[in-house]
């Protein structure tokens, strides 16, 4: 079982990341893409080898002492997410694979039961596809509208015309942190806003929850998605969180076993939350992951978590700006403050020449540099900043200094390249 490496700076974590001595193309691995999914440390590892060697079994069917264990490990698990996220009740966590089987399951359950023609839902342009699609889909079935929140020219929300955006509006849809932009919204005033406009409110916390101090009561939200893998715990595994009163009244997503208290010719009867939204076998061994991934986070703390990052991206805004002037230019608010350590980026050699953002991915690549390139499941927000693509760095617990400066020897490589 690794250790936490405490006090001392949080690069020291490095150690308890396996994947991270790793070599590629011939050089050091520098992991620079945590906001599509993040590396794993040995405690999580662990966590899962341990459930597949020691315990594997159904959960809440079996008698037998195996069953039993996955059962209590799979229910200890949700009781770690309702501590990290200071929920009230067990009842209010649902697992599921990813944020946006979260954000589904709001819109197919709460939506349609709830929603009919000429209802409105308000989004923003910063959104992920996930937070997007699913409201889409509900239009097209049940006539819809959808309006949007634009942007300021710095990547903030541009509220000014918030009241009549909301007005009449059954939904806010909003990320706490931008995948693209870092921005860090203020979620609270939307949902008091929100809430005295007669709205609901989802909150997207896939890029917050593995960065951010999540308090779901503090928010003032209604419904809360986020995923597993982005927070150091395994792939196929989310969590959405809401209120219980409207999980009570909503109907179930999905239908089958686990999710049913009993099932007759004429019909069923659904089982108790949390239970009535995971029908089926759940993901009992990446939900054990997922708990052993919040203890360690817990264990190095959040607000030294966030502060690592503020940190890191303050030095990597200012040494990148310095190294390559108006060549290097970031989307998003220009106050580290304000931001998440995701740095999308659009860089151009000395003659002025945009180089696409697949050839930087590929060049930094063969410097051992991992980062994203593409739309980032947000072409909304792509038309917004006028670009098909970009590239993107994004900053987690187990990068450090030397990391950024990999970064800009790399775009150096690609500038040399590129001319």
């Amino acid at each position: 079982m690794s250790t936490i490496h405490a006090p001392g700076p949080l690069a020291r974590l490095q150690t308890d990341f396996p994947i991270l001595g790793r070599r590629v193309n011939g050089k050091r691995l520098v992991y620079l893409d945590s906001a599509a999914t993040s590396q794993k440390p040995q405690a999580v590892l662990d966590a899962l080898d341990d459930y597949y060697t020691q315990h594997n079994a159904n959960v809440h069917r079996g008698v037998y002492t195996l069953a039993e264990e996955a059962t209590a490990a799979y229910e200890e698990a949700r009781a770690k997410t309702v501590r990290f996220i200071r929920a009230r009740s067990p009842r209010e966590v649902i697992f599921t694979r990813s944020t946006t089987e979260a954000t589904n399951l709001v819109a197919h359950a709460w939506g349609r039961s709830s929603l009919t023609a000429g209802d409105v839902v308000v989004l923003t342009h910063m959104e992920h596809h996930a937070n997007i699609v699913p409201w889409h889909m509900l239009a097209a079935e049940r006539g819809v509208e959808l309006r949007w929140i634009p942007l300021t020219a710095d990547g903030h929300l541009d509220l000014t015309d918030l009241p009549r955006l909301l007005d009449g509006a059954k939904l806010l849809g909003v990320t706490a942190v931008s995948n693209v932009l870092g921005t860090i919204n203020d979620i609270a005033p939307l949902a008091e806003a929100a809430h005295a406009a007669g709205a609901l409110v989802l909150v997207d916390a896939a890029q917050a929850a593995p960065h951010l101090t999540i308090d779901v009561g503090a928010l003032g939200a209604d419904f809360v998605a986020f995923s597993g893998h982005k927070m150091l715990g395994p792939t196929g595994i989310g969590v959405l969180w809401a209120r219980r009163e409207l999980l009570e009244a909503m109907p179930p997503f999905l239908g089958g076993g686990e999710m049913i208290s009993d099932v007759r010719l004429d019909g069923f009867s659904c089982a108790e939350l949390p239970w009535k939204f995971e029908a089926g076998t759940p993901p009992i061994a990446e939900a054990v992951g997922l708990g052993a991934a919040m203890d360690y986070l817990s264990d190095v703390g959040m607000d030294a978590v966030r502060a690592h990052e503020l940190s890191l991206t303050r030095y990597a805004l200012a040494t990148l700006g310095e190294r390559f002037g108006d060549k290097f230019v970031v989307h998003g608010p220009a106050d580290p403050v304000e931001r998440s350590g995701v740095l999308s980026f659009e860089f151009a050699t000395r003659q002025g020449d945009s180089v696409h953002p697949h050839d930087i991915a590929q060049v930094l690549d063969s410097e051992g540099v991992c980062v994203r390139a593409g739309h980032h499941c947000a072409k909304p927000l792509m038309r917004v900043l006028g670009a098909t693509a970009t590239a993107r760095a994004s900053f987690y617990i187990y990068n450090d200094e030397d990391d950024v400066d990999a970064l800009g020897d790399a775009l150096s490589a690609v500038e040399k390249m590129f001319g």
